[in-house]
């Protein structure tokens, strides 16, 4: 479904956040990335939709270039790729049911967007999108008064509204206590499986990325140092991706 091919990264001030980084998605899997801070996973995630434009190198969605895509193309490559982000990005004086909304502004014109004007079948989708995260009853509530894990779960909601092919979430879980952690990875994990939507997360905890990955990539300085079954991570791979004073700690 996805390649990335020799993907590299330098941002200004010459820091070189991706350096040759190749690698497949296949079609409904759920891929975890991990590494440490500053290794290049977010910078990544973003490469992939073009928030950061890649220094060189390529990503194809089912073949088709999107680090080549016009405006006008990658907008529409957008509707496919949704992204649910570490800190929530909500706008928070607005409702929750109008920010789930804002997830289907890749498909109506500009005119109602701005005015916010959504027809009643974008309304229907919004609060089935909140009933399959558990906050229905939320709809009308300011997404300032949610607590963390609420308001991820709308980020994930917004996300839905797109119908999307390829989910990213970029360390959803980071800002989340343990137990709201496993919550959220559920819903993610649920949309995977029964919607056969592919997902892309970044994640600090290994435990994490063994629970809820049928694949990982591990990012090192920028580099991709390792590909393969969440199973093949033993005590030496932790080190290598961690480093030999890191020590592995568990989110239960």
């Amino acid at each position: 479904m996805l390649q990335i091919r020799h993907l590299t990264h330098v941002y200004e001030g010459g820091v070189q956040a991706l350096t040759d980084v190749s690698f497949d998605v296949k079609r409904g899997e759920f891929l975890v990335i991990i590494g440490l801070s500053g290794s290049g996973k977010s910078t990544l995630m973003r490469c992939i939709n073009r928030l950061v434009e890649p220094t060189s190198g390529q990503v194809l969605l089912d073949g088709v270039d999107v680090t080549a895509a016009s405006r006008d193309d990658l907008r529409m490559i957008r509707r496919r790729i949704a992204m649910v982000f570490q800190h929530f990005n909500l706008v928070k004086r607005s409702t929750v049911l109008t920010n789930v909304l804002t997830g289907r502004l890749g498909y109506v014109r500009t005119a109602p967007s701005l005015l916010h004007r959504f027809s009643q079948d974008d309304l229907d989708r919004a609060m089935a999108a909140l009933t399959r995260v558990g906050i229905a009853e939320k709809a009308d509530t300011r997404a300032d008064e949610l607590s963390g894990g609420q308001q991820q779960r709308v980020g994930i909601a917004r996300a839905l509204m797109q119908e999307p092919e390829l989910m990213l979430a970029d360390e959803p879980v980071s800002a989340l206590d343990p137990a709201t952690s496993h919550s959220v990875l559920k819903y993610l994990e649920q949309i995977n499986r029964e919607d056969g939507i592919t997902v892309m997360c970044n994640l600090h905890f290994l435990d994490l990325a063994r629970r809820y990955g049928t694949r990982i990539v591990a990012l090192k300085a920028g580099r991709l140092i390792f590909d393969g079954l969440p199973s093949e991570i033993d005590r030496v791979r932790f080190k290598e991706i961690y480093g030999e004073e890191a020590v592995e700690v568990g989110v239960n």
